[in-house]
């Protein structure tokens, strides 16, 4: 592969060591505004932004998942910290899930933990899936690096070099697609069989 390939690689593997997450200390001790939660989310999940002008969280956005259950309404306008934990955890999921299968999951915590409920806080649960994702960022990263050392590996054959790179670089996308395209239709099927299967 070409150099400028292998440089960008190390830059990637920098930043999946790096991924920038909303901390649970981050997250405001006061309620918020609309403006103030849709500016607070832009500014500490700006690194996940692919293209500099893209939205990541809409007052639109927020409306609709309060009008479809995902989200408890606000208090006179307010939204509480446990707000800004199911927040996070929407954006995240929705990324890669249907809004229907987001619902199924953010349910029943919205359900059981939102507020005075349950044993256990919002603040708790997010804490320890916050330090589970830490933990795994380097396991990560170093899968992907290995399939990057294994795609260096394929069609050596090829002998135009533009050609050899562009199918090296497509047999590193087709295998981190595989192992996405594998771990959603797992996801999926525990929420059908757990969470349940009801159609919206």
């Amino acid at each position: 592969m070409s150099s400028h390939w292998k440089d960008y690689m190390k830059e990637l593997q920098k930043t999946l060591q790096s991924t920038d997450y909303i901390k649970p200390f981050d997250i405001p001790n006061i309620d918020l505004y609309m403006d103030q939660v849709t500016g607070f989310m832009d500014k500490h999940l700006e690194s996940s932004k692919r293209y500099e002008g893209d939205k990541l969280l809409t007052k639109t956005m927020i409306n609709n998942y309060t009008k479809n259950d995902l989200l408890p309404p606000p208090v006179k306008k307010k939204y509480s910290k446990d707000h800004m934990y199911l927040l996070v955890f929407i954006y995240y999921l929705k990324n890669f899930l249907s809004i229907s299968d987001v619902k199924k999951i953010i349910n029943p915590m919205s359900q059981m933990f939102f507020g005075e409920n349950g044993g256990i806080t919002l603040e708790e649960i997010y804490s320890s899936i916050f330090k589970m994702e830490e933990e795994m960022s380097y396991s990560i990263s170093k899968d992907v690096m290995k399939k990057y050392i294994k795609s260096k590996t394929t069609f050596e054959e090829v002998e135009g070099d533009a050609e050899r790179d562009y199918l090296q670089v497509f047999s590193f996308i087709a295998m981190l697609s595989f192992d996405v395209y594998l771990k959603r239709n797992l996801i999926e099927g525990i929420i059908d069989d757990v969470l349940g299967t009801d159609k919206e």
